[in-house]
């Protein structure tokens, strides 16, 4: 008998307001969202603009508190930040007077955990896996926007999360960076056996990259639907191409146009 993957997140009945000081009243954001990751799965959140994907992804991550439900990683409940989670944001964040190297050590010098020397070999070891070898030395401002970003994720890594937590990563690349990039992140989560949750507005990126893509309601959001990603597991360009491909994204496409109607930002006929 074949044994089930283990749940690496588990979402269950999720709700978070904020309040308002202008109306002084809560404003929902979240409405009971339910959906679970698979330990290994890449799994990419997509829905209409503001719909609370990044509030989501920031609980997630333990940087604001829910007001009802639980957030599970590994069956223990999320009350904080910590260490089995590792945050890459929209923008890169590195530090401009840290080299590639010391930008990668930051957060394991900040756990204090290793030797200098220790710290110093498992920083080499990420800026390698993500193909930085030879600029180790380089400092932010030397490097290109996807090389930047690379850092960032090698940076979340080194510390050997449980769960990386990716909000637009790829945002600010512009188009052929962007796709480079997509590649390179299967890439770097296949090496490094890592589990992850992607936040993107890109409905083709959301399919290359996952196993499965969950999609938010208008707010609040609850899960509209999770759709199954059915496609090879080794993803080519050609692949955004087939008819399979894009029969999958104008079915998300067409849930996410009819939450964004139901938010006033577009109408459909």
């Amino acid at each position: 008998m074949l044994q089930a993957t283990p749940v690496k997140l588990k979402a269950d009945s999720v709700k978070l307001n904020y309040y308002n000081d202008r109306t002084k009243r809560d404003l929902s954001v979240l409405d009971g969202i339910d959906f679970s990751v698979n330990e290994g799965e890449l799994v990419s959140i997509v829905g209409p603009s503001g719909c609370g994907k990044s509030t989501f992804l920031a609980a997630v991550d333990g940087l604001v508190s829910i007001d009802g439900g639980k957030i599970l990683i590994d069956e223990r409940e999320v009350k904080k930040p910590g260490p089995d989670r590792g945050l890459v944001f929209q923008q890169d964040s590195l530090f401009p007077w840290r080299t590639v190297q010391r930008n990668v050590a930051y957060g394991l010098e900040i756990q204090k955990l290793l030797s200098k020397e220790e710290i110093a070999a498992r920083a080499r070891k990420f800026v390698e896996l993500v193909g930085l070898s030879g600029f180790e030395d380089s400092y932010p401002r030397e490097l290109s926007g996807g090389m930047r970003q690379r850092v960032n994720i090698a940076r979340a890594l080194a510390v050997d999360p449980e769960l990386l937590l990716l909000d637009e990563p790829f945002a600010a690349l512009d188009a052929q960076t962007r796709e480079f990039m997509q590649f390179e992140l299967l890439r770097i989560l296949d090496r490094a056996q890592k589990t992850g949750l992607f936040i993107t507005h890109q409905i083709d990126e959301a399919i290359f990259l996952s196993n499965r893509v969950v999609v938010f309601s208008a707010r609040p959001a609850k899960v509209k639907e999770i759709v199954e990603i059915d496609l090879p597991k080794e993803r080519t360009l050609d692949l955004k191409h087939t008819p399979r491909f894009m029969e999958i994204f104008r079915h998300i496409w067409r849930l996410i146009e009819e939450e964004s109607a139901r938010m006033g930002l577009l109408r459909v006929h």
